[in-house]
């Protein structure tokens, strides 16, 4: 029986040059090759999903990731600054469901995430669990990310839309 293996979404981030250079998961994912870095918010892609903590939509396996997935990777501190630039773009915009972070600076912290843990989030409610595996496979503390949000990500990634992701959520928060 032959298995046809799924192509990797393409991951891309907009570095903001704000966080420390020893932590930040957006660098070491460039140095994996696990997505690729931009300084300048003119050359992301096009009508690709940008994770967005203000986007009105939430990302359901419904969104179509063809394009791929876009993570700013700034400080939590600069994030309402920096997103307003990211608004004039044609891109799609959603957030991420409520979850847990599991890195060692915001650990169990609600929605606190840092970029390897929103793409692997993303990734895994879209379908793309070996995907976001691979890429929480670089970081010592990856494994808990995805044990801490076991069931809550199970449960997204069955979802049909939008809507059914903000009712899930609602049983989590």
């Amino acid at each position: 029986m032959n298995s046809i293996k799924q192509r990797d979404i393409p991951l891309y981030i907009y570095h903001a040059g704000q966080c420390d250079p020893k932590k930040c998961t957006g660098r070491k994912m460039a140095r994996f090759e696990l997505a690729r870095l931009f300084d300048k918010v003119s050359k992301l892609p096009r009508s690709a999903i940008l994770m967005d903590p203000f986007a009105e939509k939430a990302l359901s396996p419904a969104d179509n990731p063809g394009r791929g997935i876009i993570v700013l990777d700034c400080s939590w501190e600069e994030v309402e600054r920096v997103f307003p630039e990211l608004e004039k773009l044609d891109l799609q915009h959603r957030a991420l469901p409520y979850l847990l972070a599991g890195n060692p600076v915001n650990f169990g912290r609600p929605l606190k995430l840092n970029s390897a843990e929103a793409f692997a989030a993303a990734l895994y409610i879209l379908g793309y669990k070996e995907q976001a595996e691979k890429v929480l496979s670089k970081f010592n503390w990856g494994h808990s990310f995805l044990e801490l949000n076991h069931e809550p990500l199970e449960d997204y990634s069955k979802a049909r839309n939008s809507t059914e992701i903000v009712e899930i959520q609602s049983h989590y928060i």
